[in-house]
């Protein structure tokens, strides 16, 4: 039966563990200049509605790093663009290759695409959830502070696809949660009430200081995701005082550190001192999505 990661929650507490340890072993081992071809032979299919710098980059250097080869597909440039379905797509894709990454604007389309595949589908972004990303920042809270247990994580600004993830991931890694978010912005209700029923710490507050009060990690995004530019001068005006700045940090355990996924707004949703600052794991973040993108695709591809 074939594997997809669509949702954090698509693995297990166990099954993250042991592909973190993977992701770190391949980290370890490609500072060492070692090479493991685990994926000779094997072609990812990448389909991007939405562009792309990270995501684009790791999971094509990540095949190549493997042995194997990723196909870049825009899907403005398919048939799909055409009114090919879906359906249709999947199938004969999964003809061609070993399995398809889809960065898409609505969740439904790569659900869609899994149900028809006979590979594995993985999400690479949707308006739901960015599994990948928290693969990276578990693996980056992994490395800094030994373990993820009783973490205490800040989410400041939107509750975007990111935030949701993150929510989802305290079921998993025992992380506690909070998340300030202006009047109408916040993480989606369905995520919250799932995360909650399995055991994971979710607190929702609306002030970024009680958000970030003794918090060691502290992590936010964009105000403004792709899809909502519409929305900009009324996004910019609401998220005003969700800026983490040095005077948001103060609030938080002095040795915090802080995460953003990227593409960063500077001066908006973090400004250049924090992010440059010797609190940042930004740089680190982003490496593990590479790494940790590795393990994955050794996972559902692997013969």
């Amino acid at each position: 039966m074939k594997k997809d990661f669509i949702s954090i929650l698509d693995i297990d507490e166990q099954e993250l563990e042991q592909l973190l340890n993977e992701a770190h072993e391949l980290k370890r081992q490609k500072k060492a200049g070692t090479k493991h071809l685990l994926l000779a032979g094997q072609t990812l299919a990448m389909i991007f509605e939405k562009s792309s710098t990270r995501t684009h980059i790791s999971f094509e250097v990540g095949m190549n790093q493997l042995g194997g080869h990723a196909l870049f597909l825009n899907a403005g440039d398919m048939q799909i663009r055409r009114g090919e379905e879906i359906r249709d797509t999947a199938r004969a894709a999964s003809r061609y290759v070993s399995g398809l990454m889809i960065r898409a604007y609505k969740h439904s389309t790569i659900e869609e695409y899994a149900k028809y595949a006979t590979i594995p589908v993985i999400n690479g972004l949707s308006d739901l959830e960015h599994p990948c990303q928290l693969l990276a920042d578990i693996m980056t809270i992994q490395e800094h502070f030994g373990s993820t247990k009783d973490i205490r994580v800040a989410w400041v600004g939107d509750g975007n696809n990111v935030c949701n993830s993150l929510i989802l991931a305290t079921v998993l890694t025992g992380l506690r949660v909070t998340v300030a978010t202006p009047e109408g912005y916040e993480p989606a209700g369905d995520v919250v009430r799932k995360a909650r029923s399995l055991g994971g710490d979710v607190t929702l507050v609306r002030e970024p200081e009680q958000a970030v009060k003794d918090a060691e990690v502290i992590v936010t995004d964009t105000w403004i995701s792709m899809g909502d530019e519409g929305e900009k001068e009324e996004r910019m005006r609401v998220f005003r005082k969700y800026t983490v700045d040095t005077q948001l940090m103060k609030h938080a355990s002095p040795d915090a550190r802080v995460l953003h996924c990227l593409p960063a707004h500077r001066g908006e949703e973090i400004t250049d001192e924090v992010m440059e600052g010797g609190q940042s794991l930004v740089w680190d973040e982003a490496e593990n999505r590479l790494h940790a993108q590795k393990a994955l695709l050794v996972r559902l591809l692997k013969k």
